[in-house]
């Protein structure tokens, strides 16, 4: 839960930057398997980061585009939708990710050292045939009563191993927790309220720009405004430094994206697609084309980005969703279909190991540091997780949009 507070508000490849070597290394005090932990971090992370703007790069994308902006859309109402239906997705997520461990964990490992779980059988064996043995004889009696001094005596052998493993496990367990507060200890607590301040100014500027007159700043003015004020608080020195923690190759990355995208578009890719799909639902009775719309565009969204990586798809899919509300074929309000393309690109994310960004880094994490997290191990839990978590928002939709008719506009022709 931690982890999908904390994606809400930072991105979630920076957010698992941050927990997954301190999760890694708690687990190593605790005498744990990190591999589980990491997984379930990295799928609340991606479930938490759906439920604001800001919180996954398909909803940054999405709420930053020229045709979404256009028709009103903006941060404080696009998370009031979607934080409504996280909410219910983690409750269910939870659930799941409960019952799944519980299954393939509780009662099926050995918690006793191998010393230990020797010296248990040993004295099974000594107790057990000193048990079987017939007494008829006086010499009978001996040998019964030498077999049970024996498991008796392996019986404190037992005792004396046991406070011996727990004394050194606490020991252990001690010099770690010593070593944890002494390397990720607060250094410079000044500089900690001053970026918490500007992170909480920047936060409340997401959601009020829009209702105070006179700011026409988007998300990506309010967020540099808030980094060069941080700068100036902090009074860096070398600027060179700064810039250099700035990922350059992921910046890149967007813009070769937008190109490519407006090449396809130019191509008339973007134009095929919305007509294939507004063909689909024209064939479908007017009542129900909202209807088939949210479950086509939910699911076909989750599957896909399940395998490929949701951020080009994200963006493929704006302008197929814009177009699907301005096509006079079709009655279709445009707000239903974003929140739609929005949780089922961030949740499809839960999918497989290549489906978020967040995935790929965690795994890297935990391969530097010697736990691999493989493709098939990942899949077992993410994958039901998100047909899980896209079933929830799916109901959660056909609740608000069809049955309610919350925020279900006329249509834009």
């Amino acid at each position: 839960f931690f982890s999908a507070f904390v994606s809400a508000f930072l991105d979630n490849v920076t957010t698992i930057l941050l927990l997954t070597p301190v999760s890694i290394r708690l687990c190593q005090v605790l005498n744990l398997d990190p591999v589980p932990i990491l997984i379930a971090e990295v799928l609340f992370s991606n479930i938490g980061g759906t439920a604001t703007a800001v919180g996954d790069p398909p909803n940054v994308i999405i709420i930053s585009h020229p045709l979404i902006t256009s028709q009103g859309i903006n941060f404080a109402e696009f998370t009031l939708h979607l934080l409504i239906g996280i909410i219910f997705c983690m409750i269910t997520g939870y659930g799941l990710l409960a019952l799944y461990y519980y299954i393939l964990y509780v009662g099926r490992r050995d918690t006793d050292p191998p010393h230990i779980a020797e010296l248990k059988r040993e004295i099974a064996i000594w107790e057990r045939t000193a048990r079987l043995m017939p007494v008829v004889s006086l010499e009978e009696r001996a040998i019964r009563d030498a077999l049970r001094s024996k498991g008796r005596e392996v019986r404190e052998q037992l005792k004396e191993a046991r406070n011996h493993t727990l004394k050194s496990a606490v020991d252990v367990w001690r010099k770690n927790l010593e070593e944890l507060e002494s390397r990720y200890r607060i250094t410079d607590r000044v500089l900690l309220i001053k970026s918490l301040v500007v992170l909480s100014v920047v936060i409340l500027m997401f959601f009020f720009s829009h209702f105070i007159p006179g700011i026409e700043l988007n998300l990506g003015w309010i967020a540099i405004f808030g980094a060069l004020a941080l700068l100036l608080l902090a009074d860096v020195q070398e600027l060179e430094s700064v810039l250099h923690k700035v990922e350059w190759g992921t910046l890149l990355f967007f813009a070769g994206l937008f190109v490519l995208m407006e090449g396809l578009g130019e191509l008339g890719l973007i134009d095929f697609i919305g007509k294939v799909t507004v063909n689909i639902i024209k064939n479908v009775h007017e009542d129900d084309q909202l209807l088939v719309a949210i479950i086509l565009i939910l699911w076909v969204s989750a599957i896909v980005s399940s395998f490929i990586d949701n951020i080009p798809f994200t963006q493929a899919m704006i302008p197929v969703i814009v177009k699907m509300a301005d096509s006079p074929d079709v009655c279709l309000p445009l707000k239903p279909l974003v929140w739609t393309l929005a949780f089922g690109a961030c949740l499809g994310g839960n999918g497989t190991l290549i489906g978020a960004s967040a995935n790929v880094v965690c795994a890297g994490l935990a391969e530097q540091n010697g736990y691999k997290i493989t493709f098939n191990g990942f899949f077992k839990m993410g994958f039901p997780m998100m047909i899980v978590t896209t079933l929830t928002i799916m109901i959660y939709l056909i609740i608000c949009h069809i049955v309610i008719g919350w925020n279900v506009s006329q249509c834009n022709y």
